[in-house]
């Protein structure tokens, strides 16, 4: 039996990681991130779903969805983190708790990453720390749910 149950989301363009700016996001693929997160996902006792979509109504239908089967979220939106306020009020219109990770530290590139529509809505957010800021985050929102009667 899994103590919770986490939807993993990865937003536009990451299914290009290994080939797409490795001087920004490592050489390290989706598969192999998906990896790292199933591994860790069984050491802690969590289920965790993962999807990939370069379409932001997949992502906000993705979203509504989850709070039937879901705990927790899990997201990397990409470019949409700096764009889309529909996943913004998906992720506030269901509540259920959100981490929002990234790769690389999108305070530290152009001035229009530095901007995110989701970080109000979720618990918290997690860069800069490569394909760590996925396992942090999936600690975080974990860690969360675990003590979130306190």
């Amino acid at each position: 039996m899994f103590l919770f149950n986490i939807l993993v989301l990865h937003g536009p363009n990451l299914n290009l990681l290994g080939l797409r700016e490795p001087g920004i996001y490592g050489s390290v693929t989706l598969d192999n991130i998906n990896r790292l997160l199933k591994q860790e996902a069984e050491a802690i006792g969590v289920k965790i779903s993962i999807s990939q979509s370069n379409h932001e109504g997949v992502l906000v239908d993705l979203i509504h969805s989850s709070s039937e089967q879901h705990q927790g979220i899990l997201i990397n939106a990409g470019a949409y983190t700096h764009t889309s306020v529909a996943i913004r009020d998906a992720i506030s219109g269901i509540n259920i708790p959100t981490v929002e990770v990234h790769l690389s530290n999108i305070y530290s590139r152009e001035e229009f990453r530095h901007h995110s529509f989701i970080a109000p809505v979720a618990i918290g957010q997690i860069s800069g720390f490569g394909s760590q800021s996925y396992l942090l985050g999936l600690k975080a929102i974990v860690n969360y749910l675990k003590n979130r009667g306190d």
